[in-house]
């Protein structure tokens, strides 16, 4: 008998044995197992949806000074780009006036002091052969894994540069040919591949102008064994019959565009396979696939529009103050500095809009002797050969007119002093007629007629889809308007004095530097402006929503003489920004790096991550 029949016949006798006895009952038996499981109901209702959740831990960042290493020098370029090393907790700067790179301490941030110095010239020029004289100065620096990267111009800068590598500890390793001026150079994120960005400026009297081209150095078996076998120079002779995407800005004087194109600075992709450089003065990008080593295309960055509420600008320098609002110009984004991060799958480009113009002189006596030199402007001992900028109320000193519609636009007395009137803008943009004296002088004779009119830059940070080529946001007139709410009658001051709205008729608070970081879980962008100092903090995790974070400006504008009280008036003119994560840096929170170009200091900067 199976054990259920047993159950149930002991569940029908007990009863009747219970009944056919006067005694008291027995203990209750132990339970039996479990039956079977039944089937399922049917599916109940659904629920009406949650309420939305909140981030359990919402930080935000800000930064304070910890300390600044100085160099005593004023407006020479003692401290430029910056880069540092985590195993030795060194700080390497490029010091363009002493054409060395200064190696500073700092595992003590509030008291960083100079270790040693590099003079890359002279080793550079032992190792090949040279003469350290036909060499100039260092004008970038990079580290990667214990290995850095410098690179040197060439004394004749229309001459080809150098790349030389040295271990962080300040041993030289070797150095290879770049092309004429590299200006920036860096290391792909996996640490194979060196870049650099060679500009190629015309001389002085525009009569020698290099190929602007991009250096490319295979450093995969460490840098040490580089060799001219590893290296590849690209540059845009391609381009000369056409094949350039979007409108890309080219000199009118300029004889092709291979030496027109002038590689300023260099973003690469976090996978290392794909860099975008940006051409300053062209207005645009050019994407270099790094893998074929090859360039993919050069595409134009299109204008920003001033009439826009939102892009406002304060044009004038004559203004009686900050007077920001919307005027009928345009401005060519021109950047500068740029950095790249991926958000949902996709790149994008950062970049800080500070725009660039060309301006070619030699030394003159007299008049005369510019003439004789070929020069068409004498000014102080300047004999100008080319210039591409002109005050609107200049353009039509020589007969150049404007067309009736932009005078609609803009105004009857648009080109007084205290409207447009001293902005500076680009002379061979918004033109039509032949224009003849744009191809020799750059500027606007009777034969010229403005149908729009074109800024520099644009006083802003951009985000860049890489994948549409397309701005997805922008940050306006922002930094213009925190720093007149900031600093007051300090607004738009030059970094050489402290004398507010100077530089309201040139590019404004002129953005130069720019550093993308992450610091738990959010993205941030770090931008300097270059002329009224200070560093602009935006998240930029979700970038189409990117919120402005911090303004900082260590700047004293109480100093009456900032070159006589350099020690005493702070940072002037940040030039690059370097961000050194939690766990490389020497205090155990994330710390910035300024290099100044003007004040010669290098700053840094502690970054507190503060739960909100």
């Amino acid at each position: 008998m199976n054990w259920k029949k047993m159950l149930v016949l002991s569940a029908v006798s007990l009863p009747l044995v219970l009944l056919g006895c006067n005694s008291d009952d027995g203990d209750e038996g132990p339970a039996g197992p479990a039956g079977a499981t039944g089937p399922a109901g049917p599916a109940g209702p659904a629920g009406s949806d949650g309420a939305g959740g909140s981030d359990a831990t919402p930080t935000t960042i800000s930064l304070s000074l910890m300390g600044r290493y100085e160099t005593g020098v004023f407006d020479e370029s003692a401290a430029e780009i910056v880069d540092y090393d985590p195993a030795t907790r060194m700080t390497f700067v490029v010091n363009a006036n002493s054409g060395h790179i200064d190696v500073v301490d700092a595992s003590a941030p509030s008291s960083p002091t100079l270790a040693m110095t590099l003079d890359v010239a002279a080793d550079v020029a032992a190792a090949l052969g040279m003469n350290a004289s036909d060499l100039g100065a260092a004008n970038s620096v990079a580290v990667s894994n214990g290995s850095l990267a410098v690179a040197i111009e060439a004394d004749n800068k229309q001459a080809n540069g150098y790349i030389a590598f040295y271990q962080t500890d300040g041993t030289f390793l070797s150095a290879v040919e770049a092309g004429a001026l590299p200006d920036m150079v860096t290391f792909t994120p996996d640490g194979n591949t060196v870049l650099a960005a060679n500009e190629g400026e015309p001389n002085g009297d525009y009569s020698v102008d290099p190929l602007g081209s991009i250096t490319i150095v295979d450093v995969s078996a460490g840098v040490a064994s580089v060799t001219a076998a590893n290296v590849t120079q690209l540059d845009f002779t391609a381009f000369n019959g056409g094949g350039l995407t979007g409108p890309v800005r080219i000199s009118s004087k300029a004889a092709s565009v291979a030496q027109d194109i002038e590689p300023e600075y260099i973003a690469v992709s976090a996978d290392s396979r794909t860099a975008w450089v940006t051409l300053q003065e062209n207005n645009a990008f050019a994407v270099v696939d790094i893998t074929t080593n090859s360039i993919e295309k050069v595409m134009g960055l299109g204008y920003k529009d001033y009439s826009i509420p939102g892009n406002e600008m304060d044009p004038s320098n004559r203004d009686n103050g900050v007077n920001i609002r919307n005027v009928p110009v345009f401005g060519a984004y021109m950047p500068d500095s740029a950095d790249a991060f991926e958000f949902d799958g996709v790149t994008y480009v950062v970049t800080a809009n500070e725009g660039d113009g060309r301006e070619y002189l030699t030394d003159a006596e007299s008049s005369g002797d510019c003439t004789a030199q070929g020069g068409f402007d004498f000014d102080d001992g300047d004999c100008f050969h080319y210039l591409d900028e002109v005050r609107i109320k200049d353009i039509t000193d020589n007969g150049a007119s404007f067309d009736p519609d932009l005078i609609a636009l803009a105004g009857a007395d648009f080109e007084d002093d205290e409207k447009l009137g001293r902005l500076k803008v680009i002379a061979n943009l918004g033109t039509t007629g032949t224009c003849a004296s744009l191809a020799t002088t750059g500027q606007p004779e009777a034969d010229c007629t403005y149908e729009a009119l074109y800024a520099y830059g644009a006083r802003s940070f951009t985000i860049w889809n890489t994948q549409t080529g397309q701005p997805v946001f922008d940050s306006g007139s922002d930094f213009e308007v925190i720093t007149a709410n900031r600093l007051g009658e300090s607004f738009n001051a030059s970094n050489d004095d402290n004398e507010g709205d100077d530089r309201s008729d040139d590019k404004g608070p002129e953005p130069e530097a720019i550093e993308i970081a992450v610091i738990e879980g959010r993205t941030y962008a770090f931008i300097g402006l270059e002329r009224v100092g200070g560093i602009m903090v935006y998240n930029i995790t979700t970038p189409e929503a990117s919120e402005f974070v911090q303004y900082i400006n260590t700047r004293d504008f109480t100093v009456d003489d900032v070159e006589d009280d350099l020690a005493l008036v702070g940072d002037l003119g940040p030039e690059s920004i370097k961000v050194v994560p939690a766990q490389d840096s020497p205090t155990g929170s994330p710390m910035l790096i300024l290099g100044n170009e003007v004040s010669g200091t290098t700053s840094f900067f502690n970054i507190a991550v503060i739960t909100q």
